[in-house]
């Protein structure tokens, strides 16, 4: 299975695209979608949406994952982070690929072990995960950290099915 992780942004969106099988992962792209903060937003929203399919094209996950929006204080921000995950969705529903999204909390905890994790200890675990040399940046650490946890959700569901399934197979006999 292939997934891409997004980690929304108007002036920077992280990507990360991994690649499964069974529980050994690798990744295929990771990168930054960077749009001018200085260009009005619905030109920026345009390039993020862009870059996205342009990425979604070349690569052909077959599942996004994404994380829900979160309260702040900064009501502008959440607003800003909300768009930029409309513009995700929407590049992922016009290839015909499915969007998955995961709280914030969730993606942390599947990567670390902890909900209030930092990004940097999300980073850390990234690179420990994926057997990588060098960290990527914090935005594209965060979009393969949202993947990750879709590919963990996958295979916990899988094992949870086997088990069930082995558990009626033993209650019939």
């Amino acid at each position: 299975m292939r997934v891409i992780g997004v980690d929304p942004g108007t002036h920077r969106a992280g990507i990360g695209i991994l690649e499964a099988d069974g529980a050994k992962y690798k990744i295929v792209y990771s990168g930054i979608i960077r749009a001018n903060s200085k260009d009005p937003i619905a030109k920026r929203l345009l390039h993020v949406f862009e870059s996205l399919q342009t990425v979604i094209q070349s690569y052909h996950p077959e599942v996004m994952a994404l994380e829900t929006l979160f309260f702040a204080k900064d009501i502008q921000a959440v607003e800003r982070i909300g768009e930029a995950r409309a513009c995700a969705m929407l590049a992922a529903s016009k290839q015909g690929i499915e969007v998955i999204e995961y709280a914030p909390t969730s993606v942390k905890r599947s990567v670390t072990g902890n909900g209030r994790a930092t990004k940097e200890q999300v980073q850390f675990m990234v690179m420990r995960l994926l057997n990588l040399k060098t960290a990527p940046s914090l935005d594209a650490s965060d979009a393969l950290a949202i993947a990750l946890c879709h590919l963990h959700h996958r295979l916990s569901h899988k094992r949870m099915l086997y088990k069930n399934l082995l558990q009626s197979e033993h209650v019939s006999k």
